[in-house]
């Protein structure tokens, strides 16, 4: 059994790995039931993170006037000429 790196099975998953490493990755699926289960597990993550960045962003009022206010108070304070 051959262990492959996070680096290369995201790779496999994004379709960005070299045609050696994906046919040894696709090759190795066949008979490895924990690098199915691996591969299986990323899938679902990058499925998550996918949808993710399909939901926009709508901070609540509240938290965008806790923002404004840390702002003032960390802003350096304008000198008067």
């Amino acid at each position: 059994m051959r262990k492959f790196s996070q680096q290369q099975l995201m790779q496999f998953l994004y379709g960005e790995a070299s045609p050696i490493l994906k046919m040894a990755i696709d090759k190795a699926l066949l008979n490895d039931d924990e690098l199915q289960k691996e591969i299986k597990l990323l899938k679902r993550t990058q499925k998550q993170l996918d949808d993710l960045k399909k939901k926009p962003l709508n901070p609540s009022k509240k938290v965008i006037d806790a923002i404004m206010e840390y702002a003032k108070q960390t802003s350096p304070k304008k000198k008067d000429n």
